[in-house]
């Protein structure tokens, strides 16, 4: 679907530049907790990596079993929402270009009629539910968005500047016009 490639692009080019700009902090801002749900830059970094192969590895179960899916299908999910996959940055950044990739990917293989099926499965908690799967893959991008933000609310007050962020950079022109 073109909505999911789109965001999936924009994920991918929003992570580089988040993660180009980390590379420039010191130890300290990278690991001083700066207030955010996570605490720290670094420990937001590493959040949304594991919501996203929490998800990922929700996505998995999908009817369609995607074949981009397959690297997860043998790595244990996070058990927490807290849990700190990486403690360096450059481990962290290499697994979330993999990650980055595996949802690229996906993007590509989600067909209308995919995102219209329910998806079943369990939270952190290991309650039970039941969603529409489309819904769920919009989920997955706007909880990266809403840290990210933090993330370049932090580089803002630190006197980094990462640029625009604005998802209206992805979106190509019109060819009719």
């Amino acid at each position: 679907m073109q909505t999911f490639e789109l965001m999936a692009q924009y994920n991918q080019w929003m992570n580089e530049r988040i993660f180009a700009t980390a590379e420039k902090l010191s130890e300290f801002e990278l690991t001083e907790d700066r207030g955010a749900f996570f605490g720290s830059v670094l420990g937001t970094l590493n959040h949304i990596l594991v919501g996203d192969i929490i998800w990922l590895k929700r996505f998995s179960g999908h009817p369609k079993d995607f074949s981009s899916l397959v690297y997860l299908k043998n790595r244990d999910a996070p058990k927490s929402l807290t849990e700190k996959i990486h403690d360096d940055l450059s481990d962290l950044r290499s697994e979330r270009k993999i990650i980055d990739e595996i949802i690229v990917n996906l993007s590509k293989e989600i067909e209308e009629a995919d995102a219209d099926l329910s998806l079943v499965y369990c939270n952190t908690k290991g309650e039970s539910f039941s969603k529409k799967f489309g819904y769920l893959v919009q989920h997955l991008f706007n909880h990266q968005t809403h840290h990210r933000g933090q993330v370049s609310t932090i580089f803002t007050q630190l006197g980094y500047d990462i640029g625009a962020t604005d998802l209206l950079l992805c979106i190509p022109s019109d060819p009719r016009l």
